[in-house]
Order: structure tokens, then C-alpha cells, then sequence
């Protein structure tokens, strides 16, 4: 059984039936989020698809991260195939009044992850040329979309100890999401994926170039993002279904 399997009550629903398809681990997440108008995010997310508020306002979250152990079920993490950066642009829907993430946009470094995701689960993957480094605690981040104008360079670290945010907190609201939509020939499919709740830490960054929500047709407000880190998350995923 997979770690993360150990703990399943905080769940907002049950795991899926049937075994999952993926495993991997995601490290040195930053979360960085930004408020955006219903008005402008509606056009820009497929019909079928509700989009989700909090305290009557949507928000953008721009992810970088990078990840291990990437594998099917049952087959061991290739050396050079299962760990590589990736950074996200996504938003929050419903369907059928459950929760989840919509993606405008992933980023990764790995050809064959990016070619597979969009064959498999029908997602935005874009390869990208990307690093990550350290120094102490802080991570210095570059993203740069092959043929495309869609650039991320910052440096972020964690600045408080783990906290574990309780529902009703704009924090549970937007990490503490159990599967994504995505929208393939007008017929809304879900992903399920399964994690113990966030390890999050609150987070400081200097964000030098941030273009990848642009790419998506949207702009984002000239604002500080709200800030949050998470050292590492092992996560399991489901296949791609129709959702109800």
C-alpha cells in the first residue's frame, strides 16, 4: 500500500474504487495566488465547468515545484525519466458541487511527461526549459516555455514552521483539493488524486519574471500573491474518468 493511503479522513469523499494509476512526490512547492473577478476568469473556463469562490472572489495560483518518483503502479522510478521541475497555472471549479482544480497551463521538463499527459489525461502540458537550485532554505526557480512567450524566474523560501490549515480558511480552500477537470471534446473528465493534508508553511518570494499566466489570456492584478510553501507531498493518482 502506498504511504499516503494510511490516512484517508480528511478526504471531503471517499478514494475512488479501483487502484491507482500513478505515484510520485512533489517537492518545494511554492504557492503563490492571486484574486481575480468572476467576470474576467468565466471566458476563460469551459462552460461545463462551475467556477468555485471564496468569500465571493476566484483566484489564480501560479505552482512551481519539482518531482520524484515518478511511476506507474507496480513499476519502479526510472533513473532520468521520473524526476523533473514543473509549474502550474490553474484555478478552482466545481462539478456537481465537488471540488477541484482546472489547469490553464503545465509547464515540465520531461518530454515524454509532457507528450504522455496530454495523450492520457487531455491536459495543457508544455515542455519547457527549467531549473531549480538551492541555497540553504531558499529555491531559486526558472521556467521558460519552448517556442513561447511564457517565462517564470523567482527565488522563495518557507518562513514559518507547519501548519496544518483547518477548513474554512482560505488556505484549506485552495491546496485542499482532491481532483482536477479537464474538458476533451466538451466532455468534462475528472482525475482523482489522493496526499495527506498539506504540510504548508507561510512563504516569502521575489517573483523577477512572471509571464506564464499571461499565455493563458489572463492578467493578473498588480498585487502581492498570497504566499505558501510545502516541502514535500507524496501523491497517487487515479485514471482519467468521465465526470458524473
Amino acid at each position: 500500500m502506498h504511504p499516503s493511503l494510511a490516512s484517508t479522513a480528511h478526504r471531503p469523499w471517499p478514494l475512488p474504487a479501483g487502484p491507482w494509476l500513478m505515484a510520485q512526490s512533489w517537492h518545494d512547492l511554492l504557492f503563490a495566488h492571486w484574486p481575480i473577478s468572476a467576470e474576467t476568469l468565466r471566458p476563460l473556463v469551459p462552460s461545463q465547468l462551475d467556477l468555485d469562490r471564496f468569500d465571493q472572489q476566484c483566484w489564480i495560483g501560479v505552482i512551481p515545484f519539482w518531482m520524484s518518483g515518478v511511476r506507474p503502479r507496480a513499476i519502479p522510478a526510472i533513473p532520468g525519466l521520473s524526476s523533473f521541475p514543473e509549474l502550474n497555472v490553474r484555478t478552482y471549479v466545481t462539478r456537481c458541487g465537488r471540488p477541484g482544480v482546472y489547469f490553464f497551463s503545465l509547464d515540465a521538463a520531461s518530454l515524454p511527461a509532457v507528450r504522455t499527459a496530454r495523450a492520457i489525461y487531455h491536459l495543457p502540458y508544455f515542455f519547457a526549459d527549467m531549473q531549480v537550485k538551492h541555497t540553504g532554505p531558499e529555491i531559486a526557480y526558472r521556467c521558460s516555455r519552448r517556442k513561447a512567450e511564457a517565462e517564470f524566474r523567482a527565488c522563495y523560501a518557507p518562513l514559518d514552521v507547519v501548519e496544518l490549515r483547518k477548513p474554512g480558511t482560505i488556505e484549506h480552500w485552495l491546496t485542499e483539493r482532491y481532483c482536477l477537470y479537464t474538458v476533451h471534446d466538451q466532455t468534462v473528465y475528472q482525475g482523482d488524486v489522493h496526499h495527506v493534508p498539506w504540510p504548508l508553511q507561510n512563504a516569502s518570494a521575489e517573483i523577477e519574471v512572471n509571464s506564464m499566466a499571461r499565455a493563458a489570456g489572463i492578467s493578473l492584478p498588480d498585487t502581492r500573491p498570497l504566499l505558501h510553501f510545502a516541502k514535500r507531498l507524496d501523491v497517487v493518482v487515479w485514471p482519467l474518468r468521465r465526470a458524473g
